[in-house]
């Protein structure tokens, strides 16, 4: 099956300028997000002989080429796991697929320090593991430390950023299109491969950009799983070094690789449209039967789970019980888990009113600087939270001090770190949605704004809801940022985990990295009970 080109439709759309109501907010939130960037140029700029050297040495471009094969690899399995995964409990017959919808993005709350903190004690050298298979002649497990143990870690807690993106998509096409292919005599894998794949290649390249960033961002796992990246680097020199220069310089070359993933992204997006270009109604979707793989399918599924999920649980709450036995006590911590809640509700929120206009923006109105306003949005989500943290300190302190530790500033923070979660899902659910509706709309003499609201906008819920609920859950586990901009007294699920584990108080920081999971686990059913809605 074929998709329409879109240069005609670009042309009719650019008939019409961006309202008010799209690009002045597009252009405020673009300056915040300038801000880290900006912050990160002054420093290095400042210093720019030191910089360049550090920059130049042989050491760092060899930190750049293992930072570019970690990517490679853990987006590539993100992206195979999160399409099969959101395909298996969306289109098919799977047994519990809508407890296993919940079970397979859960895994994205789970801190990634706290992973792989949990990683080495299951698998390193005396670990768990080993210990169990001791008596069956096993001396020696293979290593886990390096590359291979940070792409199983990174590819099990970054597949959901593509996972939640597709699952939306795929609730959105229309399965007319499956069915037509199918009554053509085409198999599933291959109408699979032909029809839907194109559809939700947006929603695929928005959460493969996610893992590729979030990989490039992350410091827990390479740090105790001893893979040195890039963010290593970064956070090396801002803990031993008096001058931030240098650490400056390399979060400026990580923007600069951000920005090289971006224009890959975006030549690879095509020109095709992803929504219906003829008239008719949609049918109501009927699950494609496995058959004789609904098993195997199942125990693919369950096996996922139980690696990303199940057993870090059963870990964690061995450490709980192990503690209360040794007399610690059971602290539910309610207080950390409604301010985590609350925060995390509030920067879901803000995310979502600023992502709405980028995306109409660069999918209805569709120019270079549109284009270019997007992938800045991305930017922040490849930078360590420290950095942004920062950049956001010396803004309040030079600028506004009387935002400085306020949880207006923090949510500030946490709009340019995860932003990019909200823009994706609703540009991937917006592309999917004909522009004739609107054009309905205004031609009946709607405004711009109320063809929006009453046309486009609940249309768009099921992209917008998606976004929300992974910027909810990122921000329920972010740790840097808010232990640097968080208001005094103001604790987290996620600082009670880290103040605990950098004690080597694992008991204590099993029972907040609990709840924190719990906790996450109720938006995430939310979502899905409102999916085939």
């Amino acid at each position: 099956m074929k998709f329409q080109d879109a240069t005609a439709i670009e042309n009719n759309l650019r008939r019409y300028r961006p309202p008010l109501f799209v690009w002045l907010p597009a252009s405020l939130v673009a300056l915040l997000v300038l801000l880290p960037p900006v912050y990160l140029g002054v420093r290095t700029f400042t210093a720019y002989e030191a910089a360049w050297e550090l920059l130049a040495n042989t050491r760092t471009l060899a930190i750049v080429g293992r930072s570019l094969l970690l990517v490679i690899l853990v987006t590539t399995v993100s992206a195979v796991l999160g399409v099969s995964l959101a395909w298996l409990t969306v289109r098919t017959d799977l047994p519990l697929r809508r407890v296993f919808a919940v079970a397979t993005a859960l895994p994205l709350v789970i801190p990634s320090y706290v992973f792989a903190m949990l990683v080495v004690v299951a698998l390193g050298p005396r670990g768990m593991l080993q210990g169990w298979l001791e008596p069956l002649g096993v001396d020696r497990l293979p290593e886990i430390f390096g590359l291979p143990g940070a792409v199983l870690s990174l590819s099990l807690l970054s597949y959901p950023y593509v996972l939640l993106p597709v699952r939306a998509a795929l609730h959105g096409v229309d399965p007319a299109m499956e069915e037509a292919a199918r009554g053509l005599g085409r198999g599933a894998m291959a109408t699979f491969a032909t029809v839907t794949l194109p559809l939700i290649r947006p929603a695929v390249v928005a959460g493969g950009l996610l893992a590729a960033l979030y990989t490039l961002s992350d410091f827990g796992v390479v740090s105790l799983l001893r893979y040195q990246t890039f963010t290593w680097a970064i956070f090396i020199q801002y803990q031993t070094a008096f001058d931030r220069t240098a650490a400056a310089g390399l979060s400026l070359t990580l923007v600069g690789l951000a920005v090289s993933l971006l224009v890959l992204e975006s030549r690879t997006r095509g020109r095709a449209v992803h929504y219906r270009v003829t008239p008719g109604m949609a049918r109501r979707r009927i699950p494609i039967s496995l058959g004789r793989w609904r098993w195997p399918a199942l125990l693919y599924v369950a096996t996922v789970c139980g690696v990303a999920l199940l057993a870090p649980l059963g870990i964690l709450l061995f450490w709980v019980v192990r503690g209360v036995s040794a007399g610690e006590p059971l602290a539910l911590l309610w207080s950390n888990t409604l301010s985590s809640v609350t925060i995390s509700m509030g920067a879901a929120a803000l995310t979502a009113l600023a992502g709405i206009p980028i995306a109409v923006l660069v999918v209805r109105f569709p120019s270079r600087v549109a284009s270019a306003l997007s992938r800045l949005t991305f930017v922040g989500f490849a930078l360590p939270g420290v950095a942004v943290a920062l950049a956001f300190v010396f803004f309040a302190t030079a600028v506004l001090p009387i935002v400085y530790q306020t949880a207006l500033l923090l949510l500030l923070a946490y709009l340019v770190l995860f932003l990019p979660a909200s823009v994706g899902a609703i540009e991937s659910s917006l592309r999917q949605l004909s522009p004739r509706l609107e054009e309905a709309a205004r031609g009946l003499g709607r405004t711009p704004a109320q063809a929006f609201r009453s046309v486009t906008a609940p249309l768009l819920m099921r992209g917008i809801l998606a976004g929300a609920t992974l910027v909810f859950l990122l921000v329920m586990k972010e740790l840097p940022a808010t232990l640097i901009l968080s208001p005094l007294g103001f604790q987290t699920l996620a600082t009670s985990v880290w103040g605990a584990a950098s004690e080597a108080f694992f008991a204590r920081a099993a029972m907040p990295a609990l709840m924190l999971v719990l906790t996450a686990s109720v938006p995430m059913a939310f979502l899905v009970t409102r999916e085939g809605r």
